[in-house]
C-alpha cells in the first residue's frame, strides 16, 4: 500500500505550474484549511471538509483540483498557483508520471483543461512585450493564440489550439484555424458571436501584445493570419548565431528512448537490405539526441538460435584448432554460411551432429561456447567495417543477451493467465489476429516472439525506457503488432499507442534495382554493403579528379571529400524518400550534382562557406558587432525558413519520418539560391547583414547534415 503525504499551498501572484495552470482565488474560504493540512494515506481517507473518499494519490489530487475549479467561478480576477507536493514513501512496481501519463487520460485531464480555460486574468492579455524565443517558432505562436483563446471562449469550453504554417502564396506566416470548430461548439448557447468570422475577429483582437507580431488579420470563415515581425525574426537569428544552434533544439516529452536498428545476423554479411535500417535508425537516434533525449542505441543482432549448431559443427570440420581461426581463414562469411547450410540439408549425420551441438551450446558447454564466440567475433569485425564507413555508433545487445531472462518473463505472462496450450506449443491468443503469438515452441525451445517480449520487458523495467523504436522492414509489421498487443494485454504498456511508455515499429520498403526487382548482383546474390559504399566513394573520387581537384587539393583532402560525398549520397538517397516506400538504387542519380541530392546540397553549403571566406571578414566578430536585417522579400523568406528548423525536427521526431528533415534541407537550399541570385553579398551596402544571413544558413545546414549522418564539405 502506498503511503502518501500531500500538501496544497495557495500562493498569490506566482506563475502557474506546468501540471495545473489556472486562475481561481487567493483568499478563498474553500481552500483556506488546505494551506496547513497534510494527510498520510493508508487505504481510504476522508478530507476534513468534504466527503471525498480517496484510495490513490491521483484521486486526491483530482479532488483538490475539483474544489478549486468550483471556487474559481467566484474568484476569477486573482492569479494563484497550487503547488502539489506528493511524497511517495513506497510504491509497488507502479510508475506514475503526472505530467505525461495521467494528465493525458481520465479525470485529471478533464479537470485541468476546464481549469485552464476558466482563466480570465487580465495578465494574460498583457503578455510581456519582449518574448524570449525558445527555438520552436510554431510553439511560440501557439502560446499567443492559446492566450487569446482563453479570453475568447466561454467558461468550461475545451479548445485545443490549431495553428499551422501558412501555405506558400497565402497571407500570413502562421494561421489559427479555431474559429469554425469553436463556432460549432458555442452556437445556440447564448453567445455574443454571429458566426465564425466574428469568432476569428475576437481571436485576433484578444491576441496578446508581443514583439513577435507585425500584423494579424482575419480572412474567409474566421481564419486568423499572423505576420511575424521581421525585426524580431532578425533578432532571434542573431541570438542563435551567438548562443549556438543547440538553443533551437526541440523538447520532447521523454527523457530516455531505445532505438533498435541495424540488427544483422551473425555469420552473414551485411547487405543492402541492412542499409535502410542502419541509416534510418541512426538518423532517428541523432534527432532524438538533439532533442535532449538520452538514446540507447541497440544492435539486436541475431547471435542465438538453432543455426549456430550447424555453423559450429562446420567450423569443427574445417578447422581442427578453432582457437587459431581468423577472419582470413574462414574467408567470406556468406559463403561459409551457405556451405554449412548445404551440408546440413544434404548430410543426415551432419544434421544430427548440428542438432546436438545446439543443445550443448545452450547448455553452456565451454568448447561450444568458445566456438560460438569466435564466429561472433569474426562477424563483428565485418560489421564494424560498415559502421565505421557510415559513422554509426551502436551498442550490441543481441538475442543471447536476453536469453537468461526469457524463462522468468514467460513465467510472468503465464501467471497472468495469458499463455495457453495449442498443438503442443505455448501461445498467446490476441483479439484481431487469425493466428496466436507463439512464445514457446512444441519442442520447448524459444523463438523470436519470446526473445522480443523479453527484450521489451528488460527495456521497460531495467533500462527504464519511455519510448522504444524498432527499425525493420515492413514485412515484419504483423509480428510487431502482435507482440505489442501481447505486451498491452500483460499490462506492460498503456492501451493508447500514443501514451508513454510507448513502442513504435518504424517500417521501411525495399531497395530495388533498376529492373524494379530486389537489388542484387548479376549473379543474383545480395549486394555486400561494404562493396556498395566503397563503389560510391570510388565514383565520387573519379568525378572530383575529372574536375581537376586532384591538382588543387592534397591526397588527404581529395580522399575525405570523396568519402563525405559518396557515403552522404547513399544516405541521402535513402532518407529523402518516405521510408514506407520502395526506392530504386541508382548511383548516377544519387551522385548527380543537380536536383534533390546530397551532392547538390553539399556543394550549396560549400559555396556559402566560400562566399564568407572570400569576403575576408571575421564572421565571429560580425556576430558580436553587426546587425541582421530582413528588409527584402527573399531575405525574409530565407529567415522565416531558418526559424522553422526546430519545429521541423520535432515533426520528424514525433512522426519518425527522416524525409521531413530532408525536404526542409532541400527547401532551405532553394530559398538561399533565390536570395543569392538576386542580392549581392560581397561589396553591397548590406554586406555585413547578408554575411550573417549566409552564416546562419550554413549553421542550420550543417546541423541538418549532422542529424542525417552526413559529413559536410567546406570547399568543392
Amino acid at each position: 500500500m502506498a503511503a502518501v503525504r500531500l500538501t496544497l499551498f495557495p500562493v498569490t501572484a506566482t506563475p502557474p505550474s506546468s501540471l495545473c495552470s489556472f486562475n481561481p482565488l487567493s483568499r478563498c474560504p474553500h481552500l483556506a484549511y488546505l494551506s496547513s493540512s497534510s494527510y498520510s494515506l493508508s487505504g481510504k481517507i476522508l478530507s476534513p471538509n468534504s466527503n471525498l473518499p480517496v484510495s490513490r494519490p491521483l484521486s486526491l489530487l483530482a479532488s483538490a483540483l475539483a474544489i478549486a475549479s468550483r471556487a474559481s467561478a467566484s474568484y476569477s480576477d486573482v492569479s494563484i498557483a497550487i503547488f502539489v507536493k506528493i511524497r511517495v514513501l513506497f510504491f509497488s512496481r507502479e510508475r506514475v508520471d503526472f505530467a505525461t501519463n495521467y494528465c493525458t487520460t481520465g479525470v485529471l485531464r478533464a479537470t485541468t483543461r476546464r481549469l485552464v480555460f476558466a482563466t480570465r486574468s487580465k495578465s494574460v492579455a498583457t503578455m510581456a512585450a519582449s518574448q524570449e524565443f525558445t527555438g520552436n517558432l510554431k510553439r511560440e505562436v501557439e502560446k499567443l493564440f492559446d492566450a487569446s483563446l482563453r479570453l475568447t471562449v466561454p467558461d468550461g469550453t475545451c479548445v485545443e489550439t490549431e495553428v499551422a504554417a501558412s501555405l506558400p502564396g497565402k497571407p500570413g506566416d502562421y494561421q489559427c484555424n479555431n474559429a469554425m470548430g469553436l463556432w460549432s461548439v458555442i452556437k445556440g448557447k447564448g453567445t455574443q458571436f454571429r458566426g465564425p468570422p466574428a469568432v476569428g475577429q475576437a481571436i485576433s483582437k484578444n491576441l496578446p501584445a508581443s514583439e513577435m507580431v507585425e500584423t494579424c488579420s482575419v480572412a474567409g470563415p474566421g481564419f486568423v493570419n499572423l505576420v511575424l515581425s521581421s525585426k524580431w525574426m532578425a533578432k532571434s537569428i542573431e541570438k542563435m548565431l551567438i548562443d549556438g544552434i543547440d538553443t533551437w533544439a526541440p523538447s520532447l516529452p521523454v527523457k530516455r528512448a531505445v532505438v533498435d536498428f541495424s540488427s544483422p545476423n551473425i555469420a552473414k554479411e551485411m547487405h543492402v537490405g541492412h542499409l535502410r535500417s542502419t541509416i534510418i535508425g541512426d538518423t532517428l537516434a541523432r534527432m532524438l539526441e538533439y532533442s535532449k533525449v538520452e538514446v540507447l542505441r541497440r544492435n539486436h543482432v541475431g547471435d542465438w538460435g538453432t543455426q549456430f549448431g550447424m555453423l559450429i559443427e562446420y567450423l569443427f570440420e574445417k578447422f581442427t584448432d578453432t582457437e587459431s581461426v581468423t577472419e582470413t581463414a574462414i574467408g567470406d562469411l556468406q559463403t561459409f554460411y551457405k556451405e554449412s547450410k548445404t551440408k546440413f540439408d544434404s548430410d543426415p549425420d551432419f544434421k544430427e551432429k548440428a542438432q546436438k551441438a545446439v543443445v550443448r551450446l545452450q547448455g553452456g558447454d565451454p568448447i561450444y561456447r568458445k566456438a560460438w564466440a569466435k564466429i561472433c567475433e569474426i562477424s563483428r569485425t565485418e560489421f564494424a567495417k560498415v559502421y565505421q564507413r557510415l559513422k554509426v555508433e551502436l551498442e550490441e545487445k543481441g538475442e543471447s543477451f536476453y536469453n537468461p531472462f526469457i524463462a522468468n518473463v514467460i513465467g510472468e505472462l503465464d501467471s497472468k493467465g495469458l499463455i495457453e496450450e495449442s498443438e503442443g506449443a505455448r501461445v498467446i491468443f490476441l483479439e484481431g489476429f487469425n493466428i496466436p503469438l507463439m512464445v514457446v515452441k512444441s519442442d520447448g525451445g524459444f523463438n523470436y516472439a519470446s526473445t522480443d517480449l523479453t527484450a521489451l520487458w528488460y527495456r521497460l523495467n531495467e533500462e527504464k525506457a519511455e519510448w522504444i523504436v524498432y527499425v525493420t522492414d515492413v514485412g515484419q509489421q504483423q509480428h510487431f503488432n502482435m507482440f505489442f498487443k501481447a505486451a498491452r494485454k500483460a499490462g506492460w504498456l498503456p492501451d493508447s499507442d500514443k501514451t508513454y511508455p510507448r513502442v513504435d515499429h518504424v517500417g521501411f520498403g525495399l531497395v530495388l534495382g533498376e529492373d524494379g526487382k530486389r537489388f542484387r548482383t548479376r549473379s543474383s546474390d545480395v549486394v555486400r554493403l561494404v562493396d556498395l559504399l566503397d563503389e560510391a566513394k570510388t565514383r565520387s573520387k573519379t568525378a572530383l579528379i575529372e574536375r581537376g581537384k586532384d591538382k588543387e587539393w592534397t591526397p588527404e583532402e581529395l580522399d575525405k571529400t570523396a568519402e563525405a560525398v559518396g557515403y552522404g549520397a547513399v544516405k541521402y538517397a535513402d532518407l529523402k524518400n518516405n521510408r514506407l516506400t520502395n526506392y530504386t538504387f541508382n548511383f548516377d542519380q544519387m551522385l548527380s550534382d543537380k536536383g534533390n541530392t546530397a551532392v547538390y546540397l553539399l556543394y550549396a553549403h560549400a559555396r556559402i562557406c566560400s562566399i564568407i571566406r572570400k569576403s575576408g571578414k571575421d564572421i565571429d566578430e560580425l556576430k558580436k558587432t553587426e546587425k541582421l536585417a530582413l528588409d527584402h522579400p527573399e531575405e525574409r523568406a530565407l529567415g522565416l525558413h531558418l526559424l522553422r528548423f526546430a519545429e521541423t525536427v520535432e515533426e520528424a521526431c514525433s512522426n519518425l519520418l527522416p524525409n521531413v528533415l530532408c525536404h526542409y534541407l532541400y527547401d532551405l537550399s532553394e530559398r538561399y539560391t533565390s536570395f543569392y541570385s538576386i542580392h549581392q553579398v560581397i561589396g553591397s551596402p548590406e554586406e555585413a547583414s547578408r554575411l550573417l544571413l549566409c552564416e546562419a544558413t550554413a549553421v542550420v545546414m550543417r546541423k541538418c547534415f549532422h542529424l542525417l549522418g552526413i559529413t559536410p564539405v567546406y570547399k568543392i
